[in-house]
């Protein structure tokens, strides 16, 4: 709960001394010190900043007791306060034309965790997702958090994965698959934004985020031919294993050092 209470803007002394009230309501300032363990200097101090954030309230009394607004009550304000700011700055801070596509490079997996939930979540229409099925775990929760605002979300999966996601398209994997060091991922919501990457132990973890119409027409190329080449499999596998091979062998023979 402090991690939470953070998040809002309180210090770990503020919000251990602000769930302390929570529990026992008109205290002093010496009692809370006594039960948060902390100097009364300290103490205070975090009182007066509570105080300043609305967070508390005092009653005139020797000693002055200290008793908590309500979290629901704060919530609320804290609401109102961000849409109220967040609208200011939508409107005075537009986005300006822009002159070129750009190219943004994240690195960590921090960074690719808020750059990934950062594009899912402004999705208006449809998003796109092209992942092997250890990595799904990285974006189910937004995209089915995406899917109950309406927007439709199409998995397609490299193996078996057991997500609740609606619309999944699953590829079987040969052996020689799960001998690749690196496993790429590919995001495109709206056909314009787009995040490419790879996930595996022998490398970083890091991605490319971008707009560019070169990169998001080569994921919707993408999405095309795997949409076609399922469907096809499924009604011709038979015929198409006689002719081409198992996964095509007799086709890719030739190219088998550039696709290895």
């Amino acid at each position: 709960m402090i991690d939470q209470l953070r998040k809002i803007g309180l210090s770990d002394l503020e919000a251990r001394c602000y769930l302390t009230l929570y529990e026992e309501p008109d205290l002093s300032g010496y009692e809370i010190a006594k039960r948060v363990s902390v100097s009364r200097t300290n103490v205070y101090a975090a009182l007066r900043a509570l105080k300043d954030k609305g967070m508390c309230r005092t009653i005139e009394a020797n000693p002055v007791l200290y008793t908590p607004v309500p979290i629901d009550e704060m919530v609320r304000l804290l609401q109102t306060d961000f849409e109220q700011t967040a609208k200011i700055l939508v409107e005075e801070l537009r986005t300006p034309p822009k002159s070129a596509s750009s190219f943004y490079n994240w690195q960590g997996d921090k960074a690719l965790e808020t750059v990934i939930r950062r594009v899912i979540s402004n999705a208006d229409k449809h998003i796109l997702v092209d992942i092997w099925s250890e990595d799904v775990h990285w974006i189910e929760e937004s995209l089915a958090e995406a899917e109950k605002r309406g927007v439709d979300v199409t998995l397609i999966v490299i193996g078996e994965s057991h997500t609740s996601l609606k619309h999944v398209i699953t590829h079987k994997r040969s052996e020689e698959w799960d001998q690749m060091e690196s496993r790429k991922f590919s995001i495109l919501c709206d056909s314009q934004a787009a995040v490419i990457g790879s996930f595996g132990k022998a490398y970083k973890l890091s991605a490319l985020e971008t707009d560019h119409p070169s990169i998001t027409e080569l994921l919707k190329n993408d999405f095309y031919h795997d949409l076609v080449m399922k469907q096809i499999e499924e009604d011709f596998k038979a015929e198409l294993d006689e002719k081409y091979g198992t996964d095509y062998e007799n086709i890719i023979q030739r190219y088998k050092e550039i696709l290895s």
